[in-house]
């Protein structure tokens, strides 16, 4: 009777920073970017999506070197060596890409819902009521919940969110040669939007801003060694190749049913439509199930997580001592920027779905180059001692920021 309690704890205290990557990274990035990028694109670019989780792989396990070593957040971090200007440089980035985020959270779970539990509003308006309930929902558990029960919501809505959308994926008849093809040739198709559409994948898959939240989810869980890193990569590796499935089945999906257009709630209703004609009403309901647990637990990830960071970078900007997470998200400025982002964001929500999800992941994916030249310029060996960057690691650190600087200058 008592082992299975203790089994269950013990898979969270392995995974569980890997799965809140996952889960909040996923919902956002990859269910609404790659239904679109996927239904204009179709699958020849699949390889970005693997592409963007790798490069997320490589620096979020050079924020948990950082954190362990230093004992510190890497926000905390860049304040006391590269100089606090930089933290108020990054709040300047941090303040519209939360906006942003916010509401293309608040009106993809408000789309999903509408789909759903149609009210009788019209589109916009049950989109807006929708995604304003879920925003406030996710506040309250916020807000009254703590980590622990945070993180079982949040495994449950990724083990949800994945296995109906790779069923989905599986069912769905695309030719395996192209998905192959699209897996391992880059190629970005020569039609309006595709350099865009193909950036927004890279940069929404897993995340972006979101990743220097894994060193507080660390600490939270109370990974704080050297061996620790260890555990750290193995929890990577599942999470992002849980992130890595997910996109590339959403991206399958909506190559391989057509769809009425590509926006909004008509995107994900027409393609909600169009499984049910083909595998049975099930199918419709699975599939838009799916997707709103994509989106909440992708939303709720980041209504805990991002007041966290705002708090550090005001904190560190204006020199006072970090600290822990489970101190930090109980500040003053952590609860109030929690309500912003929950409240905020709702005027979006009138804004056409497909402008906010690519306003979202535009403006997320360079936040990337800007992380790897962070993570070049402090894992050194004089901060994190035998946690250091190696040559091997730092080329490949080099390597994500070399790509950027192509896609700015082709």
């Amino acid at each position: 009777m008592t082992r299975e309690p203790t089994a269950r704890r013990g898979l969270l205290a392995l995974f569980g920073p890997g799965l809140l990557i996952a889960a909040t990274g996923v919902g956002a990035g990859d269910l609404a970017t790659a239904g679109l990028a996927g239904a204009r694109l179709g699958t020849a670019i699949l390889w970005a999506v693997l592409l963007g989780a790798v490069m997320k792989y490589v620096l979020t396990e050079g924020i948990a070197r950082w954190q362990v070593a230093s004992g510190q957040t890497l926000v905390a971090g860049v304040g006391t060596h590269l100089g606090r200007w930089v933290l108020w440089a990054f709040l300047l980035y941090l303040i519209p890409w939360t906006w942003a985020v916010g509401g293309a959270l608040i009106s993809a779970a408000g789309a999903a819902t509408q789909a759903m539990v149609p009210l009788p509003l019209g589109a916009t308006a049950g989109k807006i009521v929708w995604g304003t309930v879920w925003s406030l929902a996710c506040l309250a558990l916020v807000w009254r919940g703590g980590f622990r029960v945070f993180e079982r919501c949040m495994a449950v809505g990724i083990l949800i969110m994945v296995a109906v959308v790779v069923l989905t994926a599986v069912l769905v008849d695309v030719d395996a040669t192209s998905v192959a093809t699209g897996l391992i040739k880059p190629t970005i198709p020569d039609v309006e939007g595709g350099r865009a559409w193909t950036i927004g994948l890279v940069g929404g898959v897993g995340g972006t801003v979101t990743m220097l939240c894994y060193g507080y989810w660390l600490s939270q869980q109370g990974r704080r060694n050297e061996s620790d890193i260890r555990l750290c990569r193995i929890d990577l590796i599942a999470g992002y190749l849980m992130t890595t499935v997910f996109g590339v089945a959403m991206v399958v999906i909506a190559s391989g049913i057509p769809s009425q257009d590509g926006s909004g709630v008509v995107l994900l209703t027409s393609i909600a439509d169009a499984l049910g004609a083909e595998l049975g009403a099930w199918s419709r309901w699975a599939f838009l199930f799916g997707g709103w647990a994509a989106i909440v637990s992708s939303m709720l990830g980041v209504w805990q997580s991002v007041p966290m960071i705002f708090a550090d970078v005001i904190r560190g900007g204006m020199g006072r001592p970090p600290l822990s997470p489970d101190t930090l998200e109980r500040t003053t400025v952590a609860r109030w920027c929690l309500i912003g982002i929950a409240l905020a964001p709702i005027l979006q929500a009138t804004m056409r779905f497909e402008t906010v999800q690519l306003l979202y992941t535009v403006t997320g994916a360079y936040f990337l180059p800007l992380l790897a030249v962070v993570l070049l310029l402090m894992l050194r060996r004089s901060w994190c001692g035998q946690l250091a960057s190696t040559w091997l690691g730092r080329a490949v650190m080099a390597a994500v920021l070399g790509f950027f600087v192509w896609v700015a200058v082709a």
